[in-house]
């Protein structure tokens, strides 16, 4: 593959370890990074641009003498690396000591070849230009038949197709040696549609693939529409405490302040409303959140933390029990506690029902599915939330106020959308009224959170 990191730049990578320690350094650990993409764009159906991007780049951790830092550059030639690090070196004995920097004890030896977890499709370089925009045509609906309907019509319609390859080659001086390469071809629409008052409504979807199989018959174009469509006409509801569905598109909303709340640093710094959580109950029975880093083929699978340290399966909150903390080696140290990951890799929640723990059995065996309509008619009447509008979790208290759009929906079934309401709430309140997730999560997603219901939630109009 042509955009891959190749047998020259490998050894110019290999030989930069060596210009480090002869520059001074003690220790050096080395990434490769490199990534290409090209992205065709139509507006209303017609040809906008198209773009090809390129970028590579060598990161050093440094350690001399108890001093760390981070340098780097996007010149991969050997002399002047080597003139860059004895800069670096020199730089870096400016720094305070600090004890604590050091490379990892333990590294895995897995990731080879860089093609282990399936993520590579070795027919990358035989994508043409032309099959770049025939892909973002057969996704466009713009001025084709049934783009128009009672009382509404598509005034505009953006369509992007892109396809990236992105390759990681990691070393260090005692030995390490990891790589990583993906490619990802995905497509995505925004539709805007204007009602007869003249309102404007606007959807979006996007399909993903390791290989252009799956956008090959992509309908992102028609769903973003008939997304816009749905929305026409919101009516305002009431503020009040509702049950509340998130739809699966955007649910990792609601996880990510979990997820980064868990951080080494901000449990060493006491800045996390989840400080002195570790083994203690903190959420609903039902919420278990592990991370499966190492499953072939699914996106945010990797073999390797950023320092080399081996990904493996873990579990980060059981049945409401935090178990782990993320902690690189670096907080490792400072902690005095063993270190596990950087973050959570793969995050998968698993599904649950409330009340009904032979569904939740069934369900985390793979027998059976709970999608969102599932959820609507488990929780029979509140607000399903499609989309958040801007708002913020404090990372400190876990309070949260978020602006939200969706839906009313009635004895399951999704009866008008509303107006924009507010939500607002604290995190561990919000968990501990988990009703339902499902098993919905989204393909091309690192973060497989599925379609979740809580109850009753504060929402403002």
């Amino acid at each position: 593959m042509s955009c891959a990191i190749s047998d020259a730049e490998i050894r110019i990578a290999e030989n930069s370890v060596e210009a480090a320690l002869d520059a001074g350094a003690s220790a050096v650990q080395v990434t490769l990074d490199k990534a290409c993409t090209d992205i065709v764009a139509l507006l209303n159906g017609e040809l906008d641009n198209i773009r090809h991007t390129g970028d590579r780049s060598l990161t050093f951790r440094l350690y001399s003498e108890g001093r760390y830092g981070v340098f780097s550059t996007n010149r991969l030639d050997d002399n002047g690396i080597r003139s860059f690090m004895k800069q670096a070196v020199e730089h870096l004995r400016l720094q305070a000591e600090d004890p604590f920097r050091k490379l990892p004890s333990e590294t895995t030896g897995e990731a080879v070849r860089g093609d282990e977890m399936g993520l590579c499709w070795y027919g990358y370089d035989t994508v043409t230009g032309k099959d770049r925009i025939a892909a973002a045509e057969s996704v466009s609906v713009f001025g084709k038949e049934g783009n128009e309907g009672k009382g509404w019509k598509l005034i505009s319609e953006e369509v992007e197709y892109n396809n990236t390859l992105a390759d990681t080659l990691l070393l260090d001086s005692s030995g390490t040696r990891c790589r990583q390469v993906e490619t990802s071809f995905e497509v995505s629409a925004q539709a805007t549609v204007q009602d007869r008052a003249g309102a404007k409504y606007s959807g979006f979807d996007w399909d993903y693939g390791i290989s252009p199989d799956r956008i090959s018959s992509s309908e992102c174009g028609r769903k973003a529409v008939e997304e816009a469509v749905s929305q026409i006409n919101p009516e305002r509801i009431p503020g009040g405490k509702y049950t509340m569905v998130v739809d699966r598109k955007v649910c990792s909303k609601l996880i990510n302040p979990i997820i980064s709340g868990l951080g080494g640093l901000r449990i060493q710094q006491r800045s996390s409303f989840l400080t002195d959580t570790l083994d203690k109950k903190v959420f609903h029975e039902g919420m278990s959140l592990v991370d499966r880093p190492r499953v072939p083929g699914k996106c945010g699978s990797i073999l390797f933390e950023p320092d080399g340290r081996a990904c493996i399966d873990r579990d980060i909150i059981i049945e409401g029990v935090v178990k782990e903390y993320f902690i690189n080696t670096y907080m490792s140290g400072k902690m005095g506690m063993e270190a596990t990951s950087d973050t959570a890799n793969r995050p998968v929640l698993l599904p649950f029902v409330n009340g009904n723990p032979g569904l939740t059995e069934a369900l985390r065996k793979g027998e059976g599915i709970l999608e969102r309509d599932g959820i609507l008619n488990i929780c029979g009447d509140g607000i399903l939330v499609t989309g958040f509008n801007g708002g913020n979790c404090n990372a400190a208290t876990g309070e949260f106020s978020y602006g939200i759009e969706g839906f009313e929906f009635r004895n399951g079934v999704i009866v008008r959308p509303i107006e924009s309401m507010l939500i607002t709430g604290e995190m561990i309140t919000l968990w501990n009224s988990l009703i339902a997730a499902g098993t919905d999560p989204m393909n091309g997603m690192s973060r497989q959170i599925p379609t979740l219901a809580f109850s009753d939630i504060s929402f403002n109009s």
